[in-house]
């Protein structure tokens, strides 16, 4: 686990990322790229990481867009 400026990066083995499941739809989950979550590849639900411990709780997931939402006006 690195720490720079306040924030917690969180390192997970690749073996323990292949059993990790999503708990809301069995899906496979990543590694977000800054290490700050982990985000289902079926319904894109991201698990927020709480003192360096991945909380995969449904309730406490958001719902990451695939795409940015396009601002008007």
């Amino acid at each position: 686990m690195c720490r720079g400026e306040g924030e917690l990066k969180l390192s997970i083995p690749q073996d323990l990322l292949d059993i990790l499941i999503c708990p809301a739809c069995q899906g496979r989950v990543e590694l977000k790229a800054d290490g700050s979550a982990l985000k289902c590849v079926e319904c894109r639900r991201v698990y927020p990481v709480k003192n360096g411990i991945p909380a995969m709780v449904v309730e406490e997931a958001t719902i990451e867009d695939e795409e940015p939402r396009q601002q008007t006006g």
